[in-house]
Protein backbone atom coordinates (compact mmCIF):
# COMPACT_ATOMS: atom_id res chain seq x y z
CA UNK A 1 0.00 0.00 0.00
CA UNK A 2 1.53 3.36 -1.30
CA UNK A 3 0.21 6.71 -1.41
CA UNK A 4 1.16 9.56 -4.02
CA UNK A 5 2.17 12.42 -2.83
CA UNK A 6 2.39 15.83 -4.68
CA UNK A 7 5.38 15.44 -6.66
CA UNK A 8 5.64 11.63 -7.56
CA UNK A 9 6.65 10.87 -4.38
CA UNK A 10 5.50 7.60 -2.96
CA UNK A 11 5.04 7.44 0.98
CA UNK A 12 4.74 4.08 2.06
CA UNK A 13 1.73 3.27 4.90
CA UNK A 14 2.13 0.89 7.47
CA UNK A 15 0.20 -2.18 6.62
CA UNK A 16 -1.27 -3.79 10.24
CA UNK A 17 -1.95 -6.98 8.83
CA UNK A 18 1.19 -7.40 7.17
CA UNK A 19 3.40 -6.16 10.56
CA UNK A 20 1.26 -8.44 12.34
CA UNK A 21 1.79 -11.72 10.44
CA UNK A 22 5.67 -10.88 10.06
CA UNK A 23 5.48 -10.37 14.00
CA UNK A 24 3.83 -13.41 14.91
CA UNK A 25 6.20 -15.74 12.09
CA UNK A 26 9.64 -14.02 13.89
CA UNK A 27 7.71 -15.13 17.56
CA UNK A 28 7.61 -18.41 16.37
CA UNK A 29 10.64 -19.05 15.37
CA UNK A 30 11.98 -17.61 18.19
CA UNK A 31 9.85 -19.77 20.14
CA UNK A 32 11.42 -22.50 17.95
CA UNK A 33 14.85 -21.71 18.35
CA UNK A 34 14.06 -21.60 22.12
CA UNK A 35 12.73 -24.94 22.19
CA UNK A 36 15.16 -26.70 19.94
CA UNK A 37 18.24 -24.66 22.07
CA UNK A 38 16.61 -26.44 25.58
CA UNK A 39 16.60 -30.08 23.50
CA UNK A 40 20.19 -29.35 23.01
CA UNK A 41 20.86 -28.27 26.32
CA UNK A 42 18.51 -31.52 27.80
CA UNK A 43 21.15 -33.76 25.39
CA UNK A 44 24.00 -32.19 27.31
CA UNK A 45 22.89 -32.45 30.41
CA UNK A 46 21.36 -36.11 30.26
CA UNK A 47 25.06 -37.06 28.74
CA UNK A 48 27.03 -35.46 31.19
CA UNK A 49 25.17 -36.92 33.65
CA UNK A 50 26.50 -36.66 37.46
CA UNK A 51 29.31 -35.43 36.37
CA UNK A 52 28.17 -31.65 36.03
CA UNK A 53 28.14 -30.11 39.17
CA UNK A 54 25.01 -28.56 38.87
CA UNK A 55 23.20 -31.76 36.98
CA UNK A 56 20.07 -31.69 39.31
CA UNK A 57 18.97 -27.45 38.94
CA UNK A 58 19.89 -27.98 35.11
CA UNK A 59 17.69 -31.06 34.25
CA UNK A 60 14.92 -29.26 36.70
CA UNK A 61 15.06 -25.85 34.88
CA UNK A 62 15.35 -26.93 31.27
CA UNK A 63 12.32 -29.62 32.14
CA UNK A 64 10.59 -26.67 33.57
CA UNK A 65 11.15 -24.17 30.50
CA UNK A 66 10.17 -26.77 27.97
CA UNK A 67 6.95 -27.36 30.06
CA UNK A 68 6.31 -24.09 30.10
CA UNK A 69 7.02 -23.38 26.39
CA UNK A 70 4.43 -26.01 25.92
CA UNK A 71 2.17 -24.75 27.97
CA UNK A 72 2.63 -21.16 26.60
CA UNK A 73 1.90 -23.20 23.02
CA UNK A 74 -0.96 -24.49 23.98
CA UNK A 75 -2.68 -21.36 25.70
CA UNK A 76 -1.77 -19.42 22.31
CA UNK A 77 -3.09 -21.83 20.14
CA UNK A 78 -6.88 -21.89 21.89
CA UNK A 79 -6.59 -17.99 22.27
CA UNK A 80 -6.42 -18.42 18.29
CA UNK A 81 -9.19 -20.12 17.76
CA UNK A 82 -11.29 -17.94 19.88
CA UNK A 83 -14.16 -15.98 18.58
CA UNK A 84 -13.37 -12.44 20.04
CA UNK A 85 -16.66 -11.07 18.42
CA UNK A 86 -18.64 -12.83 21.22
CA UNK A 87 -18.74 -10.62 24.70
CA UNK A 88 -18.41 -14.48 26.82
CA UNK A 89 -15.29 -15.48 24.61
CA UNK A 90 -13.31 -11.49 25.40
CA UNK A 91 -13.48 -12.56 28.85
CA UNK A 92 -12.36 -16.01 28.46
CA UNK A 93 -9.49 -14.28 26.04
CA UNK A 94 -8.59 -11.42 28.76
CA UNK A 95 -8.07 -14.42 31.42
CA UNK A 96 -5.77 -16.75 28.65
CA UNK A 97 -4.28 -13.43 27.93
CA UNK A 98 -3.40 -12.92 31.02
CA UNK A 99 -1.86 -16.45 31.94
CA UNK A 100 -0.12 -16.87 28.95
CA UNK A 101 1.96 -13.67 29.60
CA UNK A 102 2.91 -15.18 33.06
CA UNK A 103 3.83 -18.14 31.14
CA UNK A 104 6.35 -16.42 28.62
CA UNK A 105 7.25 -14.46 31.97
CA UNK A 106 8.42 -17.70 33.91
CA UNK A 107 9.95 -19.00 30.96
CA UNK A 108 12.44 -15.58 30.88
CA UNK A 109 13.01 -16.16 34.31
CA UNK A 110 13.69 -19.74 34.38
CA UNK A 111 15.89 -19.49 31.01
CA UNK A 112 17.98 -16.41 32.70
CA UNK A 113 18.81 -18.38 35.57
CA UNK A 114 19.26 -21.44 34.02
CA UNK A 115 22.12 -19.60 31.35
CA UNK A 116 23.74 -17.93 34.51
CA UNK A 117 24.61 -21.58 35.50
CA UNK A 118 26.41 -22.32 32.17
CA UNK A 119 26.77 -25.72 30.34
CA UNK A 120 29.51 -24.97 28.91
CA UNK A 121 32.35 -26.84 31.42
CA UNK A 122 35.60 -25.25 30.23
CA UNK A 123 33.54 -21.87 31.15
Amino acid sequence: MAAILAGGTENKLLDANRYATKKTIAQGMLDIALLTANASQLKYILQVGDRHEFYSLMLGLITTSIILQVVSASLETILSRLNLNKPESQKVAVYMNHALVGCIMLTLVVNVVKMSFGLDPAA
